[in-house]
This record gives C-alpha cells, structure tokens and sequence, in this order.
C-alpha cells in the first residue's frame, strides 16, 4: 500500500491513460478524458488573458486611484483590490453550480460580458465630478464576478476524505492571501521607502512583475518534475518554507531611516519628533523643487519616523524567494485538490476552492494596507511570518491525509474484499 501511495502521489494529475492501467479503471473514461484536455486547453488561454490584464491594472491601480481621488489612502486602496476577489467569491459558487445544470457556454458567455462592461467603467471612473475612488470600487468588483467564471474547471469527484478538502482549501486561501498582499504592499512599499515617484513606481514595479512572471513559469516547469520524485506534499511544504525565509528577509532592519515627505503637513498630524529634526527636515524641503512630485513616507504614517528601512537588496532577495514559493504552492494546491477529489465532473467543488481563494485576495490586501498604514513593515511582516508558521503546522497536521483519490479508493476496496 506504501507502494501504491507513492506511485499515486508522483504520477502526473493529467498524464497518459492505457487501457488496463489503475487509472484507466478507477477514475475516467477516454472520452472523458479526451474532452477535460480541450475544456484545459481553452482555460490555459482564457487564464492567460485575464492574468495579463489583472498584472496591467495591480501595477497601476495605487497611481491611477490618487490621479482621479486624491482623497483616497492606502487603507482605502486595500478595498479597492479587495473587491475584485469579493466579486469573485459572490459568483465562484453560482457559476459553479450553473455549470453543473446548464450548459457550460452559458455562464462563460455572461461573466465575459461583465468582464467587458466592468472593465469599460473601470476605464472612465475619472469623468464623475466626485466620489470617483467610489466608482473604482464598484467597478474593480464588477470585474472580479465576471472574472469568476474563468476559474471553474470540472474536476473530479467520488469518495472524498472531507478533512483532506477542507484542509486544502485552507491551505490555498493563506497562499493566496499571502501573495494577494505581497502585490498590494509593492507600490506603496517602494514609494515610502525608496522615495520612487508614482511614475517610478509603475515602471518598475512593472519589470518586477514582469520578472516574476518569468520566474514563475521556470518554477512551474521545475516542480513539475520535482514533484515525481518527491511528491505534491513535500513540494508544499518546501514552498512554504521558502515564502517564510522571503518574508523574515523583508522585515526592517539597521539604523537608516527612509526619507520623510513632509508636503501637506498639519499642525496636529506631526507625531514626536524633536525640534530640531523639524527644522532640518523643512530646510532640506525648502530646497527641494516644489513643483515636482513629493515623493518619500509620509509623515502622517508616524512610523516612518522609527522603523528602519528596508534596503533594495532586501526588497530584491525577498521578491525572487516569494516568486519560487508562491506559484509552486500555488500549483501543488490545485494538484493535490484534483488528486483528493474523484472521476465526476463536479463545479461545485472548483467553486469553492475558487471562493477560498478569492476570500483571500479580500482579506490579504485589507489587512496589509490597514496593518502597514498604521503600524509599518515591521508588525505587518512579522505578522505574516506567524502566519506561515501556522499554516506549515496545519500542513505537518494532514500531511498523510492529502492523498490521491486513487489510492483512498484502492484502500477501500481493499478493505471490502
């Protein structure tokens, strides 16, 4: 039985059915499995759009939210991201379902025309007079219930270990809450810290997530075949070890302080400060041009003042270790919640896991933009880091139960004979 588990954990989730085979007869027919290898093939494309045009706008939304609303802050920001996955959550388990019991062109066909509309209004939000970083809002959801649907694969269901499911749901949510945050906190982060104008910010942040991009289709590729001589599981945890060790770099550290933007400041806002740190602050900002754009940690983040900034080396080593732990958690995630499940079509199963995740890109920028603004790097990283320690218990807790379908159902008939 150890035997069968481990072949069952290193063969590939869509590899070569034969007639004869264990696979063959427990889990699909070759019609089946003929027609989920187009339905994949589709969502590789579909997937594909939908993530370059969501790395378009997460890059941009922090500059283009300030240019339409200057009343909106970075608080408010977290909302805004969070919204798209509120959307996404709200329609995950209705797409799902509506797939299940009607044609499955007719719920891509209508998230597609959200998708356009949401998009159409995201693209105007600056002509209202007023309350623009409302309409953002409004619309960054919009885009995100019709963004739903682009999730829903039919996957397999039978005998399932519940606590197998209900355990990689979680262990989902918190990778993509980590990375949901990861990339919300990069604007911002780079702006404080390394007085980068709003301009900056998205050229650069640009080519980092261009970089990662690439980064993360070298991992795919890599833990693809990592994972048959280790297994899906140990893929995982190693992952998750390595979003930890990138999050503990990032936490702040030295004696050198970021550069304070004291533009717009007001006389009860000023946090404690000695006077003469005061006067030489606003005689090296007297020099400066005013015309240009005022760029460092703004004062009113009264932690700007004590917490030590975080070096580009830091920022960089941080950025490529989350790029190798994410998308190879992300993809073991998917993997071994296809193995756990059995041979049915079954969308509610996909949409949950899909609102799992998209409860994640809620919470995961509200409380890095809330958790930053107030209290800084340093707690909200530290913070993080605990939370990955949680979730690698979680996974050392149900490490023997996240097994293939395949093999739960060779024990149980097994155990019948």
């Amino acid at each position: 039985m150890a035997s069968l588990e481990t072949e069952a954990e290193q063969e590939p989730l869509l590899g070569c059915r034969t007639s004869g085979s264990r696979e063959w007869n427990v889990i699909e027919t070759e019609e089946h499995y003929k027609s989920r290898w187009r339905s994949i093939r589709i969502l590789y494309l579909t997937m594909f759009l939908s993530s370059v045009a969501f790395s378009i706008v997460i890059m941009s939304i922090w500059p283009y939210l300030q240019k339409i609303d200057p009343t909106a802050d970075a608080s408010f920001l977290g909302w805004v991201i969070a919204s798209f996955s509120i959307g996404q959550m709200v329609a995950s388990p209705m797409f799902g379902l509506w797939s299940n019991y009607r044609p499955r062109k007719e719920p891509l066909f209508v998230s597609i025309f959200i998708s356009v509309a949401a998009n159409c209004l995201y693209a105007y939000v600056h002509v209202p007079a007023s309350h623009n970083k409302y309409y953002m809002l409004v619309a960054r959801g919009l885009v995100g219930f019709g963004a739903a649907n682009t999730d829903e694969v039919q996957i397999p269901q039978g005998n399932i270990d519940q606590v197998a499911v209900v355990a990689t749901n979680i262990l989902f949510f918190v990778v993509l809450f980590i990375f949901a945050l990861f990339e919300t906190i990069v604007t911002p982060l780079t702006m404080d810290m390394y007085a980068w104008t709003r301009e900056q910010a998205v050229l650069y942040g640009g080519i980092i997530l261009a970089a990662l991009g690439i980064e993360a289709v070298l991992i795919f590729m890599g833990v693809k075949l990592l994972s048959k001589k280790i297994g899906e599981r140990a893929v995982l945890l190693g992952g998750l070890t390595i979003v930890w060790v990138g999050f503990f770099i990032l936490l702040p550290w030295g004696n050198q302080f970021p550069k304070i933007q004291w533009e717009d400041l007001h006389n009860n806002s000023i946090p404690s400060a000695t006077f003469g740190e005061i006067i030489i602050n606003f005689w090296k900002s007297s020099r400066e041009d005013h015309y240009e754009e005022p760029t460092g940690c703004p004062i009113e983040q009264a932690w700007c003042l004590y917490t030590p900034v975080i070096h580009l080396a830091q920022f960089l080593t941080s950025t490529l270790l989350v790029g190798i732990g994410y998308p190879a958690c992300n993809v073991m995630s998917y993997t071994l919640y296809s193995k756990i499940l059995g041979p049915k079509p079954q969308g509610v199963y996909m949409g949950w896991l899909t609102a799992s995740g998209s409860g994640a890109r809620i919470l995961g920028p509200v409380f890095i933009s809330q958790v930053y603004t107030y209290w800084g790097p340093r707690w909200a990283f530290s913070l993080v880091c605990g939370i990955v320690i949680l979730t690698i218990t979680l996974l050392g807790a149900v490490y023997k139960r996240l097994i293939a379908f395949s093999v739960r159902h060779g024990r149980i008939r097994e155990s019948a004979s």
